[in-house]
């Protein structure tokens, strides 16, 4: 099985956009006020005595946030890792033809592609 960001055409596919637009969302003060929210309501749950069902539904929800910032958190990582590796490709490729004396105009130009790699990832 190939990595998203290996396996798609035109460097992001569907999953990748919607990871991106999740990382977004997930990195915002609101995300961060609904986790406190879910936080208390455990709290609140288990210091109030409610019954064994919220107890568990409190806690399911807690789980399945987890669970999806996982895997949001391991596509990022991911990505970021492809672009890192490209990037030294292509300086690696550069100062290999600077020192064969190759023309550095084609790594330049891979340079140049990589850098802007985490737009297209």
């Amino acid at each position: 099985m190939t990595h998203p960001a290996e396996r798609s055409r035109d460097g992001r596919g569907w999953f990748e956009r919607l990871a991106e637009a999740a990382s977004n969302v997930t990195s915002s003060a609101l995300f961060m006020c609904f986790c406190v929210a879910l936080v208390v309501a455990f709290v609140a749950v288990h210091v109030s005595g409610l019954g064994l069902s919220w107890q568990l539904l409190v806690g399911d929800v807690m789980t399945s946030v987890n669970l999806l910032l996982l895997a949001l958190l391991k596509n990022s990582e991911r990505r970021a890792e492809h672009a890192v590796q490209r990037k030294l490709d292509s300086i690696a490729g550069a100062l290999l033809e600077q020192r064969e004396g190759g023309r550095p105009q084609e790594s330049a130009g891979d340079l140049r592609k990589a850098i802007r790699m985490e737009e297209e990832l």
